[in-house]
């Protein structure tokens, strides 16, 4: 028995509701994964070592921090920018603080600009991998390690970019099990009147 009228539309509403449904599911997965392939809006990449070809040309690297709002540490650079050999392995560290008299957990997010060198920028190790948790009063300098792939320079838009610069966010998360321990609730006045 086939459909008619009003039912047929109705199946055919819902049919484009459930597609829509399943496209905007999977959209977010999609592009992350996208993203940290081809390095577009600024995503890095990841490796294990550093480049086996280090090129004579070099390029400059700018280290930017911030926080989010009401996030209380205090988050800067080190160095805020340095000039490395496209290839070469370099190490940047960046400072974070706990003024508070809580432990605090966070975790970084990042990006590169201009967004046609984040496939080219090429993450070994960094704290950006991890979450952190600083006990009341903790500073720490925070490393990360990367180079630059000398594919930049053959690249048709990336070839131009002559200046990096690598931001990081961070974003207060919920402290672990093991350190939640450790964060002591302040009695509380209470008005019993």
């Amino acid at each position: 028995m086939a459909l008619q009228g009003p039912q047929k539309t109705l199946a055919q509403l819902v049919g484009v509701v459930v597609v829509m449904g399943a496209l905007a599911w999977a959209s977010v997965p999609f592009y992350s994964w996208f993203c940290r392939v081809t390095g577009f809006g600024g995503e890095t990449s990841v490796a294990d070592s550093g480049s086996d070809t280090v090129l004579e040309e070099t390029i400059k690297v700018r280290f930017d921090a911030s926080v989010e709002r009401d996030f209380p540490w205090v988050f800067k650079p080190v160095e805020r920018e340095m000039e490395l050999r496209i290839g070469e392995t370099g190490l940047a560290f960046y400072e974070a603080s706990n003024p508070t008299d809580r432990p605090i957990a966070g975790t970084a997010s990042y990006n590169v600009a201009p967004y046609e060198a984040g496939g080219f920028f090429t993450k070994i190790d960094c704290f950006c991998f991890t979450e952190q948790v600083l006990a009341p009063g903790e500073t720490v300098l925070m490393p990360v390690t990367f180079y630059v792939d000398p594919e930049i320079t053959t690249d048709r838009d990336a070839k131009y970019v002559h200046r990096i610069t690598l931001s990081y966010t961070f974003h207060e998360t919920d402290l672990p099990e093991d350190f939640a321990a450790l964060d002591v609730a302040q009695p509380k006045d209470t008005d019993l009147n």
